[in-house]
C-alpha cells in the first residue's frame, strides 16, 4: 500500500483531484485522478469498470450524484493507504484527450475582448454590436479538431485578403493567434426540444478545462462576413489534460459584472456563476499576459441557458468555451491581436519584437484559483507549438 504525500501547497490537492485519462507504458488508457504529484488509477483503486475507458464520457454519463459520491471516495482513499499498483508518479505517465467530444460551441463572453475586437475592426462605429449585451454571442465549431495539450499544431492555409489588396490569394495564415479561453463539460445531456435553465448548470455540467482556441486571423477577417467563423477557427483547438470538476470551484464563485440592460427572463441568476480565476499566458517561455476569468461578462450557466432555450440538445461530452478571456488593462488580454493591437504595437519576445505567432513558437496558457482550504488549485496548462504549414 501507498500512502500518497501532498504538500500542503500543491495545486492538486484534496479540494481540487482533477479527472484525467492517463496511460504507462505499454498500457491501455484508463481513467485517473491526480493527488499531488501523482495520479490514481481509478478502475484499480475504486474496483469500478467505469474507469477502465479510455475517456471521461461513462463516467460522466452517470450524473450528478454519483460524481459527488465518487469525489467523497476519492477523498476517503487519498485520506488513507492506496493500492501500489494505483499509484503512478505523474511525470511517468502519458496524458490524453480526457473527452470524446461530442460537440463544440465557442462563445464570445468577455466585454473587454468584443470591445477591443469592435475599436480594431469598426473604428468608426460602437465597439459593441446592438445584440451583445442582450445575450451569449457564440458560433459552433468543430469538435473533430479538439485537441489535448502538447499536441502540436500545423499552420493553417486559406483564403486571405489584406486590405491594400484588390483580390484574395490562397496560402498559408499569416496572422496565427490564440485565444485563451475557459471550456465546460457537459456531463449529462438534455433532450432535443427542451431547454436547460441557467439553475441547472451545476448538476448538468461536470467540469472545466483550459482551451487555446488557435485563430487563423487573416483567414476569418476575410471569411466571417455573413455566417461567422468557419477555416479560420475550425483548424485545432486545444484543451488540457485535466478536468477540474465543477465542485472544486465553489470556493472560486463571485458575482458576474453588472449586466446593464438586464437580462431577459431565462438568461437570470439568483447566484451568479461568475469565477475568480487567474490565467497566464507564455510566448516562448516569457509570461506576456495574465487573463482574468472573474471579469467575464456572461457566466457558464447563462451561456447553457442561451445554447439550449432553442431547443438543441445536448449529450455527454458537448464542449462549450467562455471565449477570449481578457481584461481591463493591456496586460491582462487574452488574445495577441489585442496585445498587440493589430499588430501595430509589438511586444517584445525572447529580446525580439513580435506580433503574431512564427513557425517553431510555442504558447502555454496556465490557472489557478482559490480552493475550499484557501489554498489555490491548479488547471495545469494547454500547451501547443506552432508546424510550418503543410506544402
Amino acid at each position: 500500500m501507498t500512502r500518497i504525500d501532498i504538500p500542503r501547497d500543491s495545486l492538486f490537492g484534496k479540494d481540487n483531484l482533477p479527472y484525467g485519462v492517463f496511460s504507462v507504458a505499454g498500457g491501455e488508457p484508463r481513467v485517473g485522478v491526480r493527488a499531488g504529484d501523482h495520479v490514481v488509477d481509478l478502475a484499480a483503486a475504486l474496483g469500478d469498470d467505469v474507469f477502465a475507458r479510455s475517456s471521461l464520457n461513462a463516467f460522466m454519463a452517470r450524473g450528478y450524484d454519483f460524481w459527488t459520491g465518487t469525489r467523497r471516495r476519492i477523498g476517503d482513499l487519498i485520506a488513507g493507504d492506496v493500492p501500489d499498483a494505483a499509484v503512478h508518479p505523474v511525470s511517468e505517465v502519458r496524458l490524453h484527450l480526457p473527452v470524446e467530444i461530442a460537440d463544440y460551441v465557442d462563445f464570445y463572453a468577455s466585454e473587454h475582448h468584443a470591445s477591443n475586437l469592435g475599436r480594431l475592426f469598426r473604428p468608426d462605429a460602437e465597439p459593441l454590436l446592438p445584440n451583445w449585451k442582450h445575450l451569449p454571442v457564440g458560433y459552433h465549431g468543430r469538435a473533430a479538431t479538439v485537441v489535448v495539450s502538447g499536441t502540436d499544431i500545423v499552420r493553417p492555409k486559406g483564403q486571405r485578403k489584406a486590405p491594400a489588396e484588390t483580390e484574395p490569394t490562397f496560402g498559408e495564415c499569416r496572422r496565427l493567434d490564440i485565444e485563451a479561453e475557459l471550456g465546460f463539460l457537459v456531463g449529462t445531456g438534455s433532450p432535443l426540444g427542451s431547454a436547460v435553465p441557467a439553475a441547472e448548470f451545476s448538476r448538468r455540467v461536470f467540469g472545466a478545462v483550459l482551451v487555446n482556441d488557435w485563430s487563423a486571423r487573416d483567414i476569418q477577417a476575410w471569411e466571417y462576413v455573413p455566417l461567422g467563423p468557419f477555416l479560420g477557427k475550425s483548424f485545432a483547438t486545444s484543451i488540457s489534460p485535466w478536468v477540474v470538476p465543477l465542485q472544486a470551484l465553489q470556493a472560486a464563485r463571485v458575482p458576474t459584472p453588472v449586466q446593464d440592460p438586464r437580462p431577459l427572463p431565462y438568461l437570470r441568476e439568483d447566484e451568479p456563476w461568475g469565477l475568480d480565476i487567474d490565467l497566464s499566458v507564455s510566448w516562448n517561455g516569457e509570461e506576456v499576459s495574465r487573463p482574468p476569468y472573474r471579469t467575464m461578462y456572461w457566466s457558464p450557466a447563462q451561456m447553457l441557458a442561451h445554447l439550449t432555450v432553442n431547443g438543441a440538445s445536448t449529450r455527454t461530452g458537448d464542449l462549450y468555451a467562455s471565449g477570449t478571456i481578457s481584461g481591463p488593462e493591456k496586460a491582462q488580454r487574452g488574445a495577441f491581436i489585442e496585445l498587440t493591437w493589430g499588430g501595430k504595437e509589438p511586444v517584445r519576445v525572447g529580446g525580439e519584437e513580435r506580433t503574431f505567432l512564427e513557425d517553431g513558437d510555442e504558447v502555454v496558457i496556465s490557472a489557478t484559483a482559490p480552493g475550499a482550504d484557501g489554498g489555490r488549485i491548479g488547471f495545469g496548462e494547454v500547451r501547443g507549438r506552432i508546424l510550418p504549414a503543410v506544402s
